[in-house]
């Protein structure tokens, strides 16, 4: 079999000090078909230009796509697997640039999807671990959501339903239709899961450490938490006649 041609998605809006490490960690892996695409909301810190530079450093390997604005992480992936599939990509991986999500996991999720058609980094199932400075209120917040709230309301079976840590392959992206993705937030993450399960495809849970960014601040915060359990009602009721063809 021939080696897939692997894409990682990689949002980012001011990951200026984490993207020269995390585009050479990426490179570094045994994956000599993998390539990065840096989807910049307009970083105010530079996040951008340093995205160029490394586009021009490594031309085969490195693209960037610049947008307005913060125009919310939902988009910026609809976009970037978009962009991916006209690339030609067999396999699509998105993740964070702020090393919450280790590379060293890529090669385990690309072999995943060899019998999946989704590879999860999982936090919640055995063998999965959440970032010890996580505070108790933090990490009950983050179990509930996953394991109690979105399983409720939608009847998901993934245990991690807010994972942003995947690989898809090509033909379950194209299968799913990302027209009919509406999700410009976090909750993107739940509605792809949600979707992915009602149109019955395959998933794999793989376990991940999620270690707490290295630098900057967590754009995760309460409020975005609270809209995001909100909006999972919606999710529901716009998927509701959804069918596989």
């Amino acid at each position: 079999m021939d080696k897939p041609h692997i894409m990682v998605v990689i949002p980012t809006y001011n990951e200026a000090e984490n993207l020269p490490t995390m585009a050479g960690e990426l490179l570094a892996l045994d994956l000599p078909d993998l390539a990065i695409l840096i989807v910049d909301d307009n970083s105010p810190d530079g996040t951008g230009k340093i995205a160029d530079e490394l586009t021009h450093r490594h031309l085969d390997r490195m693209h960037v796509i610049h947008r307005e604005g913060k125009l919310g992480l939902g988009t910026a992936y609809v976009t970037g697997f978009q962009y991916a599939l006209e690339q030609g990509a067999d396999r699509i991986v998105q993740m964070d640039a702020d090393f919450s999500h280790s590379p060293s996991y890529i090669p385990q999720l690309v072999a995943a999807t060899d019998e999946y058609d989704v590879a999860v980094g999982s936090r919640y199932v055995s063998g999965g671990s959440l970032d010890e400075r996580w505070s108790w209120w933090r990490f009950f917040l983050s179990w509930w959501a996953n394991s109690v709230y979105t399983r409720l309301i939608l009847g998901v079976r993934v245990k991690d339903a807010t994972a942003g840590f995947k690989c898809w392959r090509r033909a379950t992206l194209e299968g799913i239709g990302l027209d009919r993705v509406r999700s410009n937030g976090y909750v993107f993450q739940v509605e792809m899961a949600y979707l992915t399960e009602k149109l019955g495809y395959r998933f794999l849970e793989i376990p991940i450490h999620f270690e707490d960014r290295r630098i900057g601040r967590s754009k995760m915060t309460v409020p975005v938490k609270i809209e995001a359990a909100l909006r999972t009602f919606q999710i529901r009721w716009r998927h509701r006649n959804t069918q596989r063809a």
